[in-house]
């Protein structure tokens, strides 16, 4: 190839990890033309190349001397189509994420044992939520109500492709079902199948290995990112629950034959055996390489793999065959299983509220006191972030009901009077839900003024003091500013909306259980249909905003920032999430960093940027101590104080961040201006004197964006979050950690 291309290891690397929204290589490089030299089309590592020939000047690439690198990830998160589909799996990410804010005090681990085999109990009932909610809009609003003969899909006007099953089988239902339940087994099949490709493809990518457990943080523990195992016996306990759940509501209208009743017991069974495997410790735990669980679970999971499948074929083929007779009602009978799911959920929901308050409370107790220490919710966020997981999944449920209801025919509570005609019923629960959408829509409108009122008096304050450095644009640059610091209100728009969703599903509940009234007419019946109406729009939305995320790279790449953050954390209690990306970042960099470090006068700099810098600081506890002396970190918009360390205390709490600080070298770059990035240690004050004993051991470096305009100029262009590599202080901290002598910062800030 002509030009030149620097593919040389020795001297010193600069390992360039870019943030979200899959930035390509060139401007990582801040160079048109990079080139791949390891990887592969998912991700890879890049260099310069010079189509000129070797280049003169300071940052150019010198053989076995210098020479930047980029390390490309986004193809893990939005370089895939299937990206489409994951629009639909947010409930189960959120799930994930709440395992892992989930406090650790010493002192708690029997507690918080209890807690996460609840956690896992909860996530398995959202696999039922979001299956269960196809299963009920094909087998019970379809199969059972639509094309019932009189119904509405018998009709000449309905579509073709279920108006045959009215003609065919109007008064045998059972054959019906079989049919219907088709589309909830296709769609397992597809999670199934998505969460298997991702499993092999990021799960299975082996770690260099150095040994089991090793002392210190959370994050140090290679066992974190070997995942492969645990997902596998997750994902087999899962995928039989659901296939479960699709043949009781075949078989439970069936119950008064022997056959039918067989058959429901069968499927009961098939999902209380995943149930139970759902809540041993040891169907979730991550070992270190070489250890294993005992036998018996993965054997346990190997049978329930096969028996759940083999149950849903034979309740299937029986029901095509004919059973009779059906128990009778206008909706599918449900034998209470239904309001079963929803009492566990609604008790699960209770225990884990008590007892993550209790670890909390343990932990802020034993908290080392660090001033800067901040605890989203107080510790709660945990709770909060599975309730919204719970929220998120009852609104995509519901709204592929209504959906199905108001294409097929029209939705109906069974407490309105009248003939059937074209009504095909929902319970009263879910219309009293749908009622509480306005309200959240309300709560929304609140935080936001709130939050509007807020930046208004954080800006109010700031200008004076950015008056001497800003002059005219004092205003300006103060609004930015506040409106960046917005982002540490986060925890206050969780906590209103959990607050609202939590509070109207108690009222819901009570309601319903005690018959006060009905969601008909009225009040009531105005926000019940104005929620029907909002919770379709949602639905309809996403499979529209799906489909074009399949063809529009550039959409893909902007809905894929969702999945770079909320899947940086492995797949802990839902195997059918979008996968964890981290596991195979991981151990793809610290092989490089043993391929880049082969002589005793190698270095690499680790550059990281936005959620860069959170793989980075990971990865540096996961560097084998001897190399960590020729290893630095250099973060710039790095979110871990402000969210992570708030999130996630247990893993980037002022402990995790210590270690960091302790194994490697490291300057963190921020601004006032950027609402994600923040100081990792201490929050500095831009306009008071210089703390005493600011130098070469402080790992927090602030700057000043925008840059300040000499006399007559405009203002330049702020950064905000961005371009990091382009700031002067960039390179000046650069030099700095290369020509340092490697030793970590200590106790310092």
């Amino acid at each position: 190839m002509d030009g030149f291309l620097d593919p040389t290891c020795g001297g010193v690397t600069e390992l360039r990890v870019h943030g979200v929204s899959g930035t390509p290589p060139a401007s990582i490089l801040n160079h048109p033309h990079p080139r791949q030299i390891a990887g592969d089309s998912t991700t890879g590592f890049y260099r310069r190349w010079w189509p000129g020939g070797r280049p003169d000047g300071e940052q150019a690439d010198v053989p076995g001397a210098r020479h930047r690198e980029a390390y490309a990830w986004g193809g893990l998160t939005s370089g895939g189509r299937t990206i489409a589909l994951w629009l639909l799996l947010l409930p189960f990410s959120l799930a994930n994420l709440s395992y892992f804010m989930l406090p650790r005090p010493p002192g708690g681990a029997r507690l918080r044992h209890v807690t996460e085999a609840a956690q896992r109990l909860f996530a398995l009932l959202l696999t039922g939520t979001l299956v269960g909610a196809v299963t009920r809009a094909s087998v019970d609003l379809i199969g059972w109500q639509c094309t019932a003969a009189g119904r509405a899909c018998a009709r000449e006007s309905a579509p073709a492709w279920v108006h045959w099953m009215s003609e065919l089988w109007g008064a045998e239902p059972s054959r019906r079902l079989a049919v219907a339940a088709l589309a909830p087994f296709a769609v397992v099949v597809l999670l199934w199948w998505l969460a298997r490709r991702t499993w092999e493809r990021d799960e299975q990518t082996g770690a260099p290995h150095d040994g089991g457990s090793r002392p210190g943080p959370l994050l140090a523990q290679p066992r974190l990112w070997h995942g492969g195992a645990p997902v596998w016996r997750l994902r087999a306990v899962h995928v039989a629950f659901a296939l479960g759940s699709i043949g009781l509501a075949v078989s439970g209208p069936f119950v008064g034959s022997a056959r039918g009743l067989a058959l429901t017991a069968a499927n009961v069974v098939v999902q209380v055996a995943a149930a139970a495997l759902a809540v041993l410790p040891a169907i979730a735990r991550r070992l270190a390489p070489g250890e294993a669980v005992p036998p018996w679970v993965t054997g346990a999971c190997r049978v329930l793999r096969v028996a759940g499948p083999l149950v849903f074929v034979a309740t299937i083929a029986s029901a095509a065959d004919g059973m009779s007779p059906a128990l009778p009602g206008r909706q599918l009978p449900g034998l209470g299983f239904g309001a079963f799911q929803f009492g566990t959920t609604l008790g699960l929901g209770l225990f884990i509220l008590v007892a993550t308050t209790v670890l909390a409370r343990m932990d802020r107790q034993a908290g080392p006191g660090d001033p800067i220490e901040r605890r989203a919710l107080y510790g709660m966020a945990a709770w909060f972030t599975l309730m919204v997981a719970a929220g998120s999944a009852n609104v995509l449920a519901l709204g592929l009901m209504f959906w199905t209801a108001t294409f097929f025919g029209v939705p109906a509570s069974v407490a309105e009077p009248g003939p059937v005609d074209r009504r095909l019923y929902l319970d009263d629960p879910v219309w009293w839900t749908a009622a509480l959408v306005p309200l959240l829509v309300a709560g929304f409108v609140g935080v936001a003024v709130a939050l509007w009122l807020i930046r208004g008096s954080a800006a109010a304050t700031l200008t004076p003091k950015l008056t001497p450095y800003y002059g005219a644009y004092d205003r300006d640059v103060a609004g930015k500013w506040a409106l960046a610091g917005l982002t540490d209100r986060a925890g206050l728009v969780l906590a209103v909306v959990t607050g609202i969703g939590a509070a109207g599903s108690g009222a819901v509940t009570v309601i319903y259980r005690f018959h006060l009234f009905a969601p008909v007419g009225g009040l009531a019946g105005l926000l019940a249909s104005v929620g029907s109406w909002a919770m379709t729009a949602i639905v309809v939305g996403l499979v529209l905003l799906g489909r074009r995320t399949y063809s529009d790279t550039r959409l893909r790449r902007t809905v894929g920032i969702l999945w770079d953050i909320s899947t940086f954390w492995p797949r802990a209690i839902h195997p059918l999430a979008p996968p964890c990306y981290t596991e195979r970042v991981i151990p793809e960099l610290l092989a490089r960093i043993n391929t880049l470090t082969r002589s005793g006068g190698d270095e690499v700099v680790l550059s990281g940027h936005s959620q860069g810098s959170v793989l980075t600081a990971a990865l540096v506890l996961q560097v084998r101590p001897e190399l960590r002396p020729r290893v630095r970190l250099l973060t710039h918009g790095s979110p871990l104080r402000r969210l992570y360390a708030a999130f996630f205390p247990a893993y980037f709490g002022t402990r995790g961040l210590s270690a960091m600080r302790d194994a490697v070298r490291w300057t963190n770059l921020y601004r006032l201006s950027d609402p994600i990035g923040g100081p990792v240690f201490r929050r500095v004050d831009p306009f008071g004197p210089r703390p005493a004993g600011e130098g070469e051991q402080t790992v927090d470096r602030f700057c000043w964006d925008p840059l300040q305009p000499g006399p007559g100029e405009p203002l330049p262009e702020a950064r905000w979050h961005s371009d990091y590599w382009l700031d002067p202080a960039y390179e000046e901290t650069l030099t700095r950690l290369t020509r340092s002598d490697g030793a970590p910062q200590g106790r310092g800030g």
